[in-house]
């Protein structure tokens, strides 16, 4: 039995096979890139159009002296996420680095509080929230997951077209949301 045909609207068939697969829709929309960490939280927001090049519209990084309780820390970066989204109301999706492997578990619950306070803001503002490995955002973003940060951030300004150097936690944020926009599923 020969393959089904794709058939645009058009009516003409292509000639290529189907097997059920979609082709991939590109992301189209406002993401907000975060990379957290307790005491140096980097955040992008970066906009996506069809056919365009991505554009930084915004980045900062969330810095809270070490001297400051946890709490502290905690509320600057529910803060700091809470006024990127109030700010740009157009946010289609969050998309945040997933805790990486540490073998201190004290580290692994700070980071675990970080990432809550920045998922908590975006939760409350009722924004659908990605989370991806830092493999899979080198793999996405710079084509080879062992990359290093500095090689993270010359590709992200490569692909944004920016001309200033990022610090490496918004590089790391800009990452993550142009992974979400390169690997994203309808």
């Amino acid at each position: 039995m020969p393959a089904a045909l794709d058939v645009p609207a058009n009516g003409a068939a292509s000639g290529q096979p189907s097997f059920g697969v979609r082709a991939r829709t590109p992301f189209s929309g406002v993401v907000l890139g975060i990379d957290p960490s307790l005491r140096g939280t980097g955040l992008a927001l970066i906009e996506f159009a069809v056919g365009r090049q991505p554009i930084l519209l915004r980045c900062q990084t969330v810095k809270v002296h070490v001297k400051l309780p946890m709490a502290v820390a905690l509320g600057e970066i529910h803060r700091a996420v809470a006024a990127f989204l109030d700010a740009a109301k157009d946010v289609r999706h969050v998309a945040l680095e997933q805790t990486i492997f540490v073998q201190n578990f004290q580290t692994a619950q700070i980071l675990g509080a970080a990432r809550g306070a920045a998922i908590s803001a975006a939760a409350l503002r009722e924004k659908p929230v990605f989370e991806y490995a830092p493999l899979r955002v080198k793999q996405a973003v710079v084509g080879a997951g062992r990359a290093s940060k500095e090689q993270m951030a010359r590709t992200v300004m490569a692909l944004l077209g920016h001309g200033r150097t990022l610090a490496l936690d918004e590089a790391d944020a800009a990452g993550v949301a142009l992974c979400h926009a390169f690997t994203w599923r309808e």
